[in-house]
């Protein structure tokens, strides 16, 4: 028997689809429904590793999570990796096809859809539901044709559309009338609501709105969710608003990241973000570099070419100083590729064909596959400098070579190593995501960059407490009866209503 599906589609990138995708979930699996979620095209550097070994969208893993599910490639069946303004490599069922530009892309979607497809049956005949997020806006007039991402999709498997707005950024009652305007006549039908987005305010006064909207389309308004501050789940790609988050103590960790164009997995950095004792800063271009007691060089997934980008901005210098003085320098890995002596992407897998000169503090080398072949796998193991638990994923194409390796950073638990540790003690390099997730690990870096008596303090993920708390706005702020006549539940899923 095939699930019930429903289609989360946004007015505007980061319109809230991933969020209520992700509540949705979390909601009916309390229900003791079987779910899953759902997204048939990505466009993200925040990537997860799966269960059968693939790569999909950080989203994607997070909403798996909700529903109680280990993330499966399945979930996320085409995956986008920008690495120029107008190519992107191309990731079809968790594994790298190759890096095409847009137009190319654009003809081949015809060859993507049947991944999409096969993938959501799949997932329709294993589950009761499955909640399928959007991409963008369907309203992209110059992205219809073939379009495998939001109504292309819904059209071709008969699933209804929620439609999805984002109050904070003014002008809701446009998006919406003026995205349902730009729709088919079939199109238009198939959306069966509205849902507001990051209210904050007296609702009573939106209420006129609500009537209007609902008396010109002849459509409900299904909910107006709350503006959620402090929601404690991993981002779908979007870097977080807050660039400095200061410390809440005397004698903080000074911790800075710089931004560049290609920065992926950010993710990494949530930790310490939320520690009292770390005063972090995201660098963007334009700003001075600030002092700091620990410098982060982020993942990439154009390492050569951001590289470049850190030179020209003078990083290069201010990290020779800032070693010089002292200070603790880690890379993650396309920022630990930089490290080396040199970068070799002789086949252009993430660029134009060449090499670069790295910034030479670890004496090694990497080479990217004529394939673009990558390590996809998760991983667990022990810090070096203390021993630390720590657990993450490998997500990269790059293979480095050099005496570097011979002193490891982290013992893996399969008997293998990762990283590398200079002699000085200084400089720390992983190709490790998910580096600061735990506990001991992130004490044992913060100590080793500097902070005395360093302290866990609730900083790493708790992405349970997070699912229920959407869980429980759906039971407040949705009309739930209408969610269950949708999804037909029976009595005996209703356990939480």
């Amino acid at each position: 028997m095939r699930a019930r599906c429903l289609m989360v589609q946004g007015t505007t990138s980061d319109a809230g689809k991933s969020v209520l995708v992700t509540a949705l979930c979390r909601w009916l699996s309390r229900q003791g429904v079987r779910v899953a979620p759902f997204k048939p095209q990505n466009m993200a550097l925040n990537s997860a590793v799966t269960i059968d070994g693939g790569e999909i969208g950080r989203a994607q893993a997070v909403q798996a999570e909700a529903c109680g599910l280990p993330p499966h490639t399945d979930m996320n069946p085409v995956l986008l990796k920008p690495n120029t303004d107008t190519g992107a490599q191309v990731i079809i069922h968790g594994h790298a096809l190759s890096s095409m530009e847009a137009a190319d892309y654009h003809a081949y979607k015809r060859v993507a859809r049947d991944a999409v497809l096969a993938s959501f049956e799949r997932l329709s005949h294993a589950h009761e539901v499955v909640v399928v997020e959007g991409a963008g806006s369907p309203a992209e007039i110059n992205l219809r044709e073939g379009d495998i991402a939001n109504m292309g999709f819904a059209e071709a498997v008969d699933c209804p559309v929620i439609l999805i707005a984002d109050i904070d950024r003014g002008g809701v009652f446009a998006h919406l009338v003026g995205t349902l305007a730009l729709l088919s006549e079939s199109e238009q039908a198939r959306v069966v609501g509205f849902v507001i987005n990051k209210f904050r305010g007296d609702i009573g006064l939106l209420q006129p709105g609500l009537d209007w909207l609902e008396q010109r389309t002849g459509k409900p308004v299904l909910g107006v969710l709350p503006y959620l501050h402090d929601l404690d789940i991993d981002a779908e790609d979007a870097l977080p608003e807050q660039r400095h988050s200061p410390a809440r103590v005397n004698n903080a960790l000074r911790v800075v990241v710089p931004i560049t164009p290609r920065i992926a997995n950010h993710t990494d950095f949530d930790p310490l973000r939320r520690h009292p004792g770390v005063d972090f800063r995201y660098w963007r271009i334009g700003e001075p570099i600030p002092p700091a007691d620990l410098i982060v060089l982020p993942g990439s997934k154009s390492v050569r070419a951001d590289l470049a980008f850190l030179r020209a901005h003078g990083w290069e210098t201010a990290i020779r100083r800032h070693l010089r003085y002292g200070g603790k320098l880690i890379g993650i890995c396309g920022g630990f590729q930089m490290l080396g002596r040199h970068l070799h992407d002789r086949h252009g897998i993430e660029g134009d064909p060449g090499s670069s000169e790295g910034l030479g503090w670890l004496d090694m080398e990497t080479e990217l596959p004529a394939d673009g072949a990558k390590q996809l796998r998760n991983v667990t193991g022990t810090l070096v400098i203390d021993n630390a638990l720590v657990a993450g994923y490998e997500i990269h194409a790059g293979v480095s070579r050099g005496k570097a390796l011979k002193k490891p950073a982290i013992r893996l638990v399969d008997g293998t190593f990762d990283g590398a540790l200079s002699d000085d003690d200084q400089i720390l390099g992983t190709y490790l995501h998910g580096l600061f997730d735990s506990d001991a690990g992130l004490v044992a870096l913060m100590e080793w960059s500097g902070l005395d008596n360093a302290v866990a303090e609730a900083t790493v993920r708790t992405p349970e407490r997070a699912f229920d708390r959407l869980a429980d706005m759906i039971d407040t702020e949705m009309d739930a009866d209408w969610l269950v006549a949708h999804f037909e539940l029976m009595m005996s899923h209703r356990c939480a209503l």
